[in-house]
Order: C-alpha cells, then sequence, then structure tokens
C-alpha cells in the first residue's frame, strides 16, 4: 500500500522511494520543504508529470489529480500552476472494490457528499483439482458475477442526480473494471478514468481516504542515490 509521509524530511533508505498524496493548498510548501532538505531543485520535462530533481540527486514527479481540460490552474511557475488546479473542485464518481467489500462514492474537494459501502464474499482460490476445482471455480466466478453486478446497480443510485466529471476506480483491478462494464453503469463508462487506487477492503473509512487521495496532487519520491 502506498505510504502518505508527513513531509520530505521523513527517513527512508538511500534510493528508497514512496508516494505522497499532497492537496493542492499544500503542494507549493511541500515544493519548498522538498528543496529545503535536498538542495536547489531544477524541473525537467515528463510526460507523467513535472519531474523535480534536487542537487543532491532526489527526485519528486509531481502529478495533478485531473487533465487541464480547458481549466487551467493560475500561477507564475508550473508549481503554482499544478496547485491551483488540483485546488480546484472537480465531481469524480469513485468505485472501490475487493472481494471483501466495496464503497462506491461521490467526491468534491476531497470530501464524500453521497456513498454506499457493505461487504460481499467472493471465496479465495482453492488448490484443489479435478471436477472438485471446476466447481470451486464456477462457484466463485459467480461469486464475483453478483458483487460486480450489486455494486454497479449500488453506484449507479449513488451516481444518480450528480453531474460525474470523472471516474476513480481502485481496489482490485479486474472486479472494478467489471463493475465499470456492467449494464448499469453504461452512461458513465465513457468518462474519463483518474489515477487507479490501490486500498485496502473498502468501507466507508477507506473510501473517506480515498476521496482525499484522489483529489490529491500525487507525488513519487525518489530519495539520493
Amino acid at each position: 500500500m502506498e505510504t502518505r509521509p508527513s513531509g520530505p524530511n521523513e527517513k527512508q533508505q538511500p534510493g528508497a522511494g514512496r508516494t505522497a498524496f499532497i492537496p493542492g493548498p499544500r503542494v507549493t510548501g511541500w515544493v519548498e520543504r522538498f528543496a529545503a532538505s535536498h538542495g536547489a531543485v531544477a524541473e525537467e520535462p515528463d510526460d507523467g508529470g513535472t519531474l523535480l530533481r534536487a542537487a543532491d540527486g532526489a527526485t519528486a514527479l509531481l502529478k495533478a489529480p485531473w487533465p487541464v481540460d480547458g481549466r487551467p490552474g493560475k500561477g507564475t511557475t508550473t508549481v503554482e500552476r499544478l496547485a491551483s488546479l488540483a485546488s480546484q473542485e472537480r465531481r469524480l464518481g469513485i468505485v472501490l472494490v475487493r472481494r471483501g467489500g466495496y464503497a462506491v462514492g461521490v467526491v468534491s474537494g476531497g470530501t464524500v457528499s453521497a456513498s454506499k459501502s457493505g461487504s460481499r464474499y467472493v471465496q479465495s482460490r482453492s488448490a484443489a483439482g479435478g471436477s472438485s476445482q471446476q466447481r470451486f471455480a464456477r462457484r466463485r466466478e459467480n461469486q464475483a458475477n453478483a458483487l460486480t453486478e450489486a455494486v454497479a446497480g449500488y453506484a449507479a443510485g449513488v451516481f444518480a442526480g450528480h453531474s460525474i466529471e470523472y471516474l476513480v476506480l481502485g481496489g482490485d483491478a479486474a472486479l472494478s473494471a467489471a463493475v465499470l462494464a456492467e449494464a448499469a453503469l453504461k452512461e458513465y463508462a465513457s468518462r474519463t478514468r483518474l489515477a487507479f487506487l490501490a486500498v485496502a477492503d473498502p468501507n466507508a473509512t477507506v473510501l473517506r481516504r480515498a476521496a482525499a487521495d484522489a483529489c490529491a496532487v500525487r507525488i513519487q519520491v525518489t530519495d539520493p542515490p
């Protein structure tokens, strides 16, 4: 699971990498602390975001939570514009699902405004062979299908009446993609998907954390070699 350090001064092994989720209003301060810890920072072109390389070799790759889509951030520097963009409010639809449970919600400004969460059971894989294995596989597939159909229905109900701009999937990649492929979510299938979130078994608490992360700047930090 991705770490969320409180700041760039956190002690790590040399060359270690980690990911932090920083809200837009705190990004400029984070970069200033990063430079204070690692030396003068230079920007380098990077297709995945804004790459900052410090004097001691540490790097920080900053990625906006969503595309500009005609609403660029304001500021005189790349970091300021990125922070401004991330501070804008966009309405997101979140679908988190794993074998142990699910959570769906509508998010804006890092806060959940409507949601539903619960637990459903899908058996783990079996090491048995032969016909027993085949019966188990069919039962497991039926459970997974029932889970994805149910979660899609819950998500459609939660999303209804909200102008969802982007979708965020998380948890189990295959299950969450299967949920989005259900007929109940047909009208949302064409929405732009933002970065996938790795989360524990979904519940209301996990959903609140995911909502904050989905609206934050994702910073991939690598310490000096």
